[in-house]
């Protein structure tokens, strides 16, 4: 307890320094240990030492009613003593963090390696050649000067390429978090809450409250700092973002009065005198620890070390209650949400590359291998020269120059453009989508949407445009299908309810005159209220006056509404001294309370029981059946003497008298329906899941064409959802969500809880033969667990809650369904982007690799240069990816149905375009190689004598690969055997600008690049060959694409079984894949090894353990299992899996794991 003790000392030295520099009667300190006490504890500290909330109020120099005076000094001063509102965000990464984690790519590293010893190699020079021609072939020096000299180009180019890849994929993820941390603080600006300065009522910023302020809170706020509540009526808290408890806290001015940044007001209203903001509020020290912790963690990774200051132990104490779990669990979550399974794309290309990888190395290895052979045996055993110290030296010039070839291979078969594609794509893609409407969080999700078969929305707000409008009523025995003209209304009534909806509604809801001219009005409040509100100013009347005239202090009692009474109800004082109390809410509650209605001339006659069925029958069934909601108004009279018991509310609310039914309209929004429509048509399923009631659901859902009369759809509510999905035990079964969620489109006053069942069994169900991926979008705090759940989680970013979007992948900026179909459209395009660069990519290393292979088996010397091939890798890697990861999607991604994760990333149509593209590049370099100087009467360039200059022959087969190239990027624009490669081609301004650069550089290394890059100017017929044979490549593009493709059934059979080769066409599954025996021995070996290793360290750990005697430290890695289950959690403890696995492994070694509390 040494710690604790020492805090307290120091909260107490703070404690007279806040005195004395502040002037205000409490210190920060004071304030915050205020804040951690709750219930009666808390109420008798505040009486014993400030005297109750007034007390605390004049101690903080602020008045109950009229808030603070609002001076900038004042308000300055406040700031400076006792924090802003502002929680400070985590640094970000720099750009060098940035750059050194994109270092980290595998390929990356293998290039990185090879290009060191290239370097280090060209500037090996071995001594004189002293051995002459005693060294056989050796002597004269081995390659020419020019390769001599320019043999270091090659290793620095392959470096050059690394430094780009490493570059730009940095620089995405640097810009991507800017991108973020700039929508983050839109978001921030956003929040505005209510506070009373200068007894004026404004609208404030939230990072303008400071301690003193007087807040006003309503139904729905998310209270912005911490408080003690000044007077309240019937006000709930959900305080369970903090504690867990899901059940909400009554609090009042005399039993609970303390109010928690960051909980949500559930019920009621009232005003709270601010005590703490920012980092001193509670929601505040958790985010502290949270950021804390991961950069204590990253300390402690670094030192090897625990330690926990003084500091922070005060940090943990508001930590004690039960609040500390949550925050660990959501921060767990986070971590583990960050190491999800990869991405469908990322899983089938890291596949990819290893296997095209191995290929590589086979290629190459063999090249070298046969080289030395060659050599070895032309030299020692046909020309029988014996080994000679001096020849030493050039022998191993000759080894490495062998090595540089083979080096050369593995370079061009290695695809380093792969990932740079990918993440080209999805920057690209994630730029894009914020013009559409789409904020991505994490890259990954806009590819996965390309993926999903479902789509689980809900209604309001995203399917509806949240713009409540009365559409239709009831009134005096009359059913009104638009709003009447005031004049045919008895005036009895008319005022009655002009009054009702006046008084009888929160009177922070208002209606405002529009932004922009000719727009709509401003809806502000609750958007119910909003449309009673809107009644009244079509009935030519105004809302405003009457509540001047009965101000909020004057209103005698509110039972305000919540989701239990599913009514509001409001009493006032009349003039004669009798009480009135005007009630409204949903029509089948309120209607059940009625005994009496208005009739045509406004007089109260007797509402019978068969009134009320023919009522819901005639009126508010047809009403729900248009999509409508319906609210009942009503009013009811009491005696002044004796005054009635206000606490009984049962009897107070009975016995009404109903004034009106208002049918309210949340229109549907004009593109939604087209919108589901192409969702459909792409093969997505969309489902949708509201609070509202069954007949307004459905009512909606086929506005929106989610269900078509006569298909066979299930439209079930939330309790019967429940009754088929579980067991008698009340256990949900999966093979009871099998049945139901195929066939359900509609589910109705569905809880949060229903929200998450229905997504996480859509998402485990095996039924379909591809497991589905599951969208869900949600606004309210409640949808967090299902938007987690969900492959993607869509939040609203203007009606979205903060812990919604928390727990979101993407967010709508405009919260518009459509939106999502965008995404879908975007996450398809980066998919199919992808695939024409591999088409691409594959083509030019397939023939590469070929060429370099059996070039330098045939005549010793790759007929590409090392330098030729690098610049190849450059425009084939680096510029394909730019130009083909650029594509703009087009409306045709959405006419077909999605891959799902086991289609394999090359198709039988890529296969087929792979194949014959590299079958005429092959029969070209081949020809020219061996008879090219034949057809164009120039020397032959094969077995050039030493020192020669480059030779012309060499150089038109270079250029004539590059131009095959050029024209087959062109092809590879289209991957579903299109005919018309060139359909859109200006769309994408990238791609023409990459094509013509690539070419004019061409010109200038060909004609200008001499011994460096082993070129010999051509004259302009040869230029004419290399074009002509490179346009070749389109016209075979066309006879490719005439091929049917069920004539090729070998293709797929050759996807299998070049396998090892380049066409890997295997499952993406893991769970089914057909792995080969030697390989799963192999396996089966590694798995052995890692748990032998496993054993062993866990071993040296808990000896470690007992040896260093502090249980603190080695149990650090043991706890992090336990420490779930304890309650105060150290936040710090989130950690690599490694150490879990660990701990597990400790426990199947039979030993018992230190729990730490």
């Amino acid at each position: 307890m040494g710690d604790m003790s020492n805090s307290d000392f120091y909260a107490k030295n703070q404690r007279n320094e806040g005195n004395h520099a502040a002037g205000f009667g409490c210190s920060l300190m004071e304030l915050r240990s205020l804040m951690e006490l709750r219930g009666t504890e808390a109420v008798v500290k505040l009486q014993e030492d400030y005297g109750g909330v007034e007390g605390l109020c004049k101690r903080l120099k602020t008045s109950p009613t009229e808030g603070l005076a609002g001076a900038q000094l004042d308000l300055d001063k406040r700031k400076e003593i006792f924090g802003k509102n502002l929680i400070p965000p985590k640094k970000p990464k720099t750009f060098l963090q940035l750059v050194w984690e994109a270092l980290q790519d595998v390929t990356l590293i293998i290039l990185e390696i090879a290009a060191l010893i290239s370097l280090g190699l060209s500037f090996y020079h071995p001594p004189g050649e002293t051995g002459g021609e005693s060294c056989g072939t050796a002597a004269g020096g081995v390659e020419d000067e020019g390769e001599a000299d320019a043999g270091w180009i090659e290793g620095a180019a392959i470096l050059l390429s690394v430094v780009c890849v490493v570059l730009v994929t940095a620089f995405n993820d640097w810009s991507k978090e800017k991108q973020f941390r700039g929508l983050q603080s839109r978001i921030e600006q956003e929040q505005k809450f209510q506070v009373v300065r200068g007894s004026q009522v404004i609208q404030l910023p939230v990072a303008d409250i400071v301690v003193g302020d007087i807040a006003q809170i309503k139904y729905g706020d998310l209270l912005p700092a911490d408080g003690v509540l000044i007077q309240g009526n019937d006000l709930k808290i959900d305080e369970s973002s903090l504690t867990g408890e899901s059940d909400h806290v009554k609090k009042s001015a005399d039993k609970d009065p303390m109010l928690l940044s960051g909980t949500h007001v559930m019920e009621g209203s009232g005003r709270m005198v601010v005590t703490a903001v920012g980092v001193n509020s509670q929601t505040g020290i958790i985010f502290t620890l949270l950021g804390a912790g991961t950069e204590e963690e990253e300390k402690k990774e670094k030192k090897g070390k625990r330690k926990q200051t003084g500091a922070a132990a005060m940090e943990m104490q508001p930590l004690k209650s039960a609040e500390g779990g949550e925050a660990d669990e959501k921060e767990r979550k986070k971590v583990s949400v960050s190491k999800k399974e990869k991405s469908v794309l990322q899983g089938k290309l890291t596949k990819l590359a290893v296997q095209i990888g191995k290929a590589g190395l086979l290629m190459s290895a063999i090249t070298v291998i046969i080289l030395v052979l060659y050599f070895a045996i032309d030299t020692f055993v046909m020309q029988k020269h014996p080994w000679m110290p001096e020849c030493t030296p050039i022998y191993v010039q000759y080894f490495v120059k062998f090595f540089i070839i083979g080096v050369t291979v593995l370079v061009v078969a290695v695809p380093e453009g792969l990932p740079l594609a990918v993440t080209i794509s999805l920057a690209y893609s994630v730029k894009k989508m914020m013009k559409d409407n789409n904020l991505v969080r994490h890259l990954d999700a806009c590819e996965t949407m390309g993926n999903a078969t479902a789509i689980c929305s809900d209604k309001t707000g995203t399917l509806t445009t949240n713009r409540m409008t009365a559409v239709q009523c009831y009134v005096g025995d009359v059913h009104y299908k638009e709003i009447p003209d005031p004049g045919v209304l008895p005036p009895k009534s008319l005022e009655l309810l002009i009054n009702a909806i006046s008084i009888n509604s929160a009177y922070t809801t208002k209606i405002l005159p529009p932004d922009k001219e000719g727009g709509l009005p401003k809806q502000v409040g609750n958007k119910t209220e909003c449309g009673l509100l809107g009644l009244v100013l079509e009935l030519k009347r105004d809302y405003q006056p009457i509540r001047n005239q009965i101000p909020e202090e004057k209103l005698y009692k509110v039972y305000t509404f919540n989701s239990v009474r599913k009514s509001m109800s409001t009493v006032i004082k009349l003039p004669d001294g009798s009480f009135r109390m005007y009630s409204k809410g949903a029509s089948e509650i309120v209607l059940k309370k009625c005994s009496h209605i208005l009739n045509e001339v406004g007089e109260s006659r007797v509402f019978r029981p068969r009134d009320k069925d023919e009522m819901v029958k005639k009126v508010i069934e047809p009403m729900a059946c248009d999509g409508l909601r319906t609210i009942c108004v009503a009013y009811r009279d009491f005696s002044s003497d004796p005054e009635p018991n206000w606490d009984e509310e049962n009897n107070i609310l009975s016995d009404l008298t109903a004034i009106c039914v208002v049918g309210i309209e949340d229109p549907v929004r004009p593109e939604v329906p087209d919108a589901i429509q192409k969702c459909q048509r792409a093969g997505i399923t969309v489902r949708m899941v509201t609070g509202d009631n069954i007949n307004t659901a459905r009512a909606i859902a086929i506005k929106c064409g989610i269900i078509h009369p006569g298909e066979d759809f299930l439209c079930i509510d939330g309790k019967e959802f429940n009754r088929r999905i579980r067991n008698e035990k009340g256990e949900v079964e999966q093979e009871r969500i099998d049945k139901v969620w195929p066939k359900l489109r509609v589910l109705a006053r569905s809880s949060p809880t229903d929200k998450h069942t229905l997504v996480k069994g859509i998402i485990d169900s095996t039924m379909a033969d591809q497991r589905q991926v599951v969208a869900v979008t949600g606004d309210g705090t409640n949808d967090g667990p299902a938007l987690k759940k969900a492959d993607v989680g869509f939040a609203m970013g203007i009606a979205g809650t903060d812990v919604a979007k928390e727990a979101s992948d993407i967010i709508l900026t405009d919260d518009n369904f459509s939106s999502i179909v965008k995404a879908v459209m975007w996450g398809r395009n980066v998919y199919d982007s992808i695939s024409k660069f591999l088409q691409f990519q594959l083509t030019v290393n397939v023939v590469a690799v070929i060429v370099a292979f059996t070039g330098a088996c045939i005549t010793q010397d790759s007929p590409l240069k090392a330098v030729q091939m690098l610049w190849v890798n450059l425009i084939m890697d680096t510029f394909a990816s730019l130009a083909l990861a650029t594509e703009p999607p087009t409306e045709s991604l959405l006419k077909r149905k999605p891959y799902g994760r086991n289609k394999p990333l090359i198709s039988s149509t890529m296969t087929k375009n792979i194949l014959g593209h590299g079958v005429y590049q092959l029969v070209i370099i081949f020809t020219l190689l061996f008879v090219g100087e034949q057809i164009f009467d120039i020397d032959s360039g094969r077995n050039a004598p030493l020192h020669s200059p480059p030779s012309e022959h060499y150089t038109i087969i270079f250029n004539t690969f590059v131009m095959m190239q050029l024209f087959n990027e062109i092809n590879a624009r289209k991957i579903h055997g299109e005919r018309n490669v060139f359909d859109g081609i200006f769309r994408n301004p990238i791609f023409c600008s990459i094509v013509f650069g690539t070419f004019a550089v061409q010109i200038v290394i060909v004609q200008f690049g001499g011994k460096p890059f082993s070129c010999q100017p051509l004259d302009l017929e040869k230029w004419m060959w290399c074009v002509f044979l490179g346009l070749g490549e389109l016209v075979w593009g066309q006879v490719i694409a005439t091929i049917p493709n069920s004539r090729l059934r070998f293709l797929r059979r050759a996807g299998q079984l070049t396998q090892k080769d380049e066409l890997p066409e295997e499952d993406v599954n893991e769970e089914n894949e057909e792995i080969d025996h030697a390989e799963r021995e192999l396996r089966r070996g590694q798995i052995l090894w890692f748990r032998g290793l496993n054993r062993i360290q866990t071993q040296i750990e808990v000896v470690n353990t007992f040896k260093s005697g502090t249980s603190f430290q080695g149990a650090g890695a043991l706890r992090r299992q336990s420490s779930t289950t304890s309650q105060t959690q150290d936040v710090t403890n989130v950690s690599s899996p490694s150490h879990v696995s660990l701990s597990n492994s400790a426990r199947s070694a039979g030993l018992r794991v230190i729990p730490t509390a």
